[in-house]
């Protein structure tokens, strides 16, 4: 198989990507960050499995994110400065390693520990990104990194169905098993098919910390993408985190297996990345930034008039939103990815480690805030929030902005 010969690309290549490695990445970033919310949908079975109370068990997921946030935040950078295929092949030990432990711990304290230890190492997902992006010849930069952000968000779409299949036909131990198994897989894959990578700096951990302030600083096309992209989460996650919840209640009285075939609906949505990928390429990413977040902010829109129509209509009108803002979202994220690792290809790590912190942000902020419009308003205002949020996200990448700085020499991220 093509994906596990070893293969020595730079920045600079100009040998198209084989698919068998496109395949790795998008499958290692996939089945990492699925790794995040496998727990989500367990929830229940897991609190009387092991006797712990709703209150520690649900501690599970948020420790989860914690997890992920710092790793994203002090972990992620380390890409400029270490070889990223050591990196990705420590995590994917590492990661495989804490969920076999989650599927044999015996009670609720090793399995919170073990959590925040899956979401910092489910990072991995992270690393894969700049990696594919140093890997691809700059002509089709965006192709890649859309394939790749597709089996990512994927990845988290189908996990929380996977999850629950599994967990209800074979526990929720096994569950934990089968994703040690697959992100095992991932390692051995990448251990024969990624080439070393030279680290792009020799600056010391805090300096490396330190210098994603200056980052921020220095670049206003990171500042644009970062505030965009995070206006779009807030959206977003206000959406998914309350779906759920507004299905369950009059009219509709449908069970979360429900909300995991709207997660399905939105996967559709991803399977159009590449395609905004390869419309970055040709025709650039602030082109695509517009055209996502125009799609995310109509998609949200058209849900305004569910009201008006019959359940089984509303239904099927939230369905088909779920698909244009999904896609919109993914498009945004790949055109945003592709012009933040275009400022300084000596700095790939560091930049994308910002643009998903100020993603992870917004994501958090549109579930807290989604939560309390949803309780103090109803459905109409949690879509009315979201909206907003992509509008804003529009007219930010309407603004003209400077032209983006030139790039380093392409050498200086290439592999050895």
């Amino acid at each position: 198989m093509s994906f596990i010969r070893p293969v020595h690309g730079t920045a600079g290549n100009s040998e198209p990507m084989s698919s068998g490695l496109r395949l790795l990445l998008a499958s290692g970033a996939g089945l990492s960050v699925a790794s995040i919310y496998y727990s989500q949908p367990m929830l229940g079975v897991m609190g009387s499995s092991i006797g712990a109370s709703d209150t520690a068990v649900g501690l599970v997921p948020t420790l989860t994110q914690l997890g992920y946030a710092l790793g994203i935040l002090l972990l992620t950078p380390l890409g400029d400065r270490f070889d990223r295929r050591r990196i990705i092949l420590i995590k994917a030990a590492l990661l495989s390693v804490a969920l076999l432990l989650g599927g044999i711990a015996p009670d609720i304290g090793l399995l919170q520990v073990v959590s925040f230890a899956v979401g910092l190492t489910a990072t991995l997902a992270q690393d894969i990104v700049p990696a594919a992006a140093t890997l691809a010849p700059e002509r089709e930069r965006g192709k890649v990194v859309g394939t790749v952000m597709t089996g990512l968000l994927l990845g988290i779409l189908l996990s929380r169905v996977i999850s629950g299949v599994v967990a209800e036909h074979f526990g929720w131990r096994a569950m934990y098993m089968v994703a040690a198994a697959s992100v095992a897989l991932i390692g051995v894959a990448a251990w024969r098919g990624l080439p070393t990578f030279r680290p792009t700096n020799t600056l010391s951990y805090g300096a490396l910390l330190g210098s994603l302030a200056s980052l921020w600083n220095r670049h206003g096309a990171l500042r644009r993408a970062a505030l965009a992209q995070g206006l779009i989460s807030v959206g977003f996650s206000a959406f998914w985190s309350t779906l759920a919840v507004m299905l369950h209640g009059a009219p509709f009285h449908l069970g979360s297996a429900a909300a995991g075939a709207f997660g399905l609906a939105g996967a559709a949505g991803a399977l159009g990345a590449p395609v905004a990928g390869r419309i970055a390429d040709r025709f650039g990413p602030e082109v695509v930034t517009r055209l996502g977040a125009g799609l995310t902010a109509l998609s949200f829109a058209t849900m305004l008039a569910s009201p008006w129509l019959e359940p089984s209509h509303r239904l099927w009108l939230i369905a088909a939103g779920a698909i244009g803002f999904d896609l919109g979202a993914q498009m945004t994220l790949v055109a945003h990815q592709t012009l933040v690792f275009g400022i300084d290809p000596a700095a790939r790590s560091r930049l994308n480690a910002v643009l998903f912190v100020c993603m992870f942000i917004g994501m958090s902020i549109g579930a807290a805030s989604g939560s309390l419009v949803l309780a103090r308003w109803g459905w109409v205002a949690v879509t009315l929030l979201a909206t907003t949020s992509a509008l804003a996200a529009f007219l930010v990448r309407l603004v003209p902005g400077a032209r983006a700085p030139q790039s380093r020499p392409a050498q200086a991220s290439s592999a050895l």
